[in-house]
């Protein structure tokens, strides 16, 4: 198995020594930078497989920085803070983060957490509750094609087509989620079941941000996100994906609908 590689992006090299370590402890390679330009470098030269972030960066916003990634490339990001701010760990997620951590951190968190978004960046979510959060769709059965409402989701290629074949411009976020609902259809999730499928972010009643996700992932899918006919709430819990699905396994071609 090829060796995972993780830039690390933080101003403070005590940081970056302290992480490295960590994680060359793990069996992960690493790369460092101080800053955006060095970032960008490290980025194009070693192509990471996941990338820390803080989001202080002295002279650079580490937000900018992670959308300025997020424009050109589905590298995963986990979001490094010095504050348990809310909005920060919302707009970071909304431009495309994969998860967030707040310093001081323990290490252990820090390895736990990029375990867990390589895990899922490479093969669809898996939820402890067989019930309610069960996938449709079978083991192995992730590079499939999937189409609802006129649109078109490429699994393997990481690709929603809208109803007139342009790309709909989905973070890596609002793809993971879509595929959560599109995996499973007509089941209510929970808004912690969501954020365990997506993310494993702990969640609290008064943290909106799956709420934002779906309002986001709603304006790029549904005909009139005002009205939504695909994604329906379900007052007190969460949400449903309420459309149609037809499933194209890519292995045979065999067509189900869900």
């Amino acid at each position: 198995m090829t060796r995972k590689t993780i830039l690390v992006v933080d101003d403070d090299p005590k940081i970056r020594t302290l992480l490295r370590n960590v994680l060359e402890g793990e069996g992960l390679g690493v790369c460092e930078a101080m800053n955006a330009e060095e970032a960008f470098e490290q980025i194009k030269a070693f192509a990471p497989d996941l990338v820390t972030l803080d989001i202080n960066l002295g002279a650079d916003n580490g937000i900018e920085v992670a959308r300025a990634i997020r424009a050109t490339s589905q590298v995963p990001i986990i979001m490094v803070s010095g504050k348990d701010d809310v909005i920060d760990r919302v707009v970071g997620l909304e431009i495309g983060a994969d998860d967030y951590i707040t310093k001081p951190f323990h290490t252990r968190e820090v390895v736990a957490r990029v375990r867990s978004v390589l895990r899922r960046s490479s093969g669809p979510a898996v939820s402890d509750d067989p019930v309610d959060a069960a996938p449709v769709t079978a083991q192995g059965e992730s590079g499939g094609r999937y189409c609802f409402d006129g649109i078109t989701v490429l699994a393997d290629r990481l690709e929603v087509l809208d109803r007139d074949g342009t790309d709909c411009g989905l973070t890596t976020g609002d793809f993971k989620l879509l595929k959560v609902f599109l995996e499973r259809p007509k089941r209510v999730l929970s808004r912690d079941q969501l954020m365990d499928l997506v993310g494993g972010i702990e969640w609290s009643p008064l943290d909106r941000t799956i709420d934002n996700q779906v309002a986001r992932l709603r304006k790029k899918i549904e005909r009139d996100p005002s009205e939504p006919k695909l994604i329906k709430t379900v007052r007190g819990i969460g949400y449903t994906f309420v459309g149609d699905v037809e499933i194209t396994q890519s292995s045979d071609g065999a067509t189900k609908s869900a």
